[in-house]
């Protein structure tokens, strides 16, 4: 049985214009599938056009030119509450700095997409603890970012991420900031929901080690991309 595409990308352009007259190409027509349960790492070296396909990806920037899908809806046209909409309930997004809130505890900081989705206090709660229990920091959901590790950050962002059951989650370096062994733990807790879930994830990454382990691997240089057979 076919995958259903939950991702796709059509001639998509960005330019960035510096004054009136220099235009900036970021991305040059870029076109890619994204397939239900997919394990994808997009690379390339830095100033290639990762991270502003990234935030194409996730709705976050608008493109120049070309149409984003997400899950067969057409979203370049979109308003921004829309867009705002299909973000909060279809993607999440997991970044290099884990972006906490520094005054929220663990389980707040998970149960923030939720609030946001309107969904009931006791709900959230339930939801935001058995998702802390499956990254493994059961013990750590009272406490504070700057009371963790940054493996412990990076989960409760996993977490966070996973909040609203979303198909798609977007990580841009979400091992940067790590040591190579938390690295690889927090690759290995990706994989696990992957497989476990079924959750699709893009993760964009300049680390050859975090690459080996997707299911396919892209490369973006000069704003063009290309698939990698394996590293």
């Amino acid at each position: 049985m076919e995958r259903r595409v939950v991702l796709e990308t059509v001639n998509l352009v960005k330019n960035y214009y510096i004054g009136r007259k220099i235009v900036v190409p970021a991305l040059r027509g870029v076109s890619l599938k994204i397939y239900e349960g997919e394990f994808v790492a997009i690379i390339g070296p830095s100033g290639s056009g990762k991270t502003t396909l990234l935030n194409m990806l996730g709705l976050l920037d608008r493109p120049t030119g070309g149409k984003v899908y997400i899950d067969g809806i057409n979203v370049s046209n979109l308003n921004d509450n829309q867009l705002s909409e299909i973000r909060l309930r279809k993607i999440g997004f997991v970044f290099q700095y884990y972006n906490l809130v520094p005054i929220l505890t663990a389980l707040e900081n998970v149960e923030l997409p939720m609030l946001l989705a309107g969904m009931p206090k006791k709900r959230r709660i339930r939801r935001a603890k058995e998702l802390l229990k499956s990254v493994g920091l059961e013990k750590f959901m009272h406490h504070k970012p700057n009371e963790m590790s940054g493996g412990q950050q990076q989960r409760v962002a996993i977490a966070r991420a996973l909040a609203n059951n979303p198909s798609i989650v977007l990580a841009d370096e979400p091992t940067g900031n790590l040591d190579t062994q938390t690295s690889k733990e927090i690759i290995a807790l990706m994989k696990r929901i992957n497989q476990e879930r079924g959750t699709t994830f893009v993760i964009v990454t300049h680390d050859v080690e975090v690459a080996k382990e997707a299911e396919r691997i892209l490369q973006i240089r000069d704003g063009k991309i290309s698939e990698v057979k394996k590293l």
